[in-house]
């Protein structure tokens, strides 16, 4: 483990981990980026950790492999899900400008698919 903090904005990708009724803890690598203070993190709008967060907002953040390997120390943080257009905007321009052509070919699928507009923006504050 890195003993220093690390600033999720500058890591590929980060472990969300979101919190169960009964505690227990659930772990998923995702895409971050920073902006303003905050962090963002898209999903699709349906999915536990969306109702995980919407049930209660604790959230931790490491650094992490694609696949999930943790490669940090754990940050905790407090995350809700945005549904104000502003912040909307803010967080796919911020995750735009962090992974490109990959954050652009991921909306265009998600387009096709039906599924661009039943995503949900997760928004997280370190505390």
């Amino acid at each position: 483990m890195n003993p220093s903090p690390f600033d999720p904005a500058k890591e590929p990708y980060v472990s969300l981990a979101t919190y169960r009724k009964s505690g227990a803890e659930v772990r998923t690598p995702v895409w971050i980026a920073g902006a303003d203070n905050h962090y963002y993190v898209f999903s699709a709008g349906d999915v536990g950790k969306v109702k995980r967060i919407r049930a209660n907002g604790k959230a931790s953040l490491a650094a992490c492999t694609f696949r999930g390997d943790i490669r940090s120390d754990w940050l905790e943080a407090q995350a809700r899900i945005a549904e104000d257009a502003a912040t909307i905007e803010r967080a796919y321009t911020a995750l735009r400008a962090k992974y490109g052509w990959q954050m652009k070919m991921t909306d265009i699928f998600s387009k096709i698919s039906g599924r661009y507009n039943k995503r949900a923006i997760i928004e997280i504050q370190i505390t």
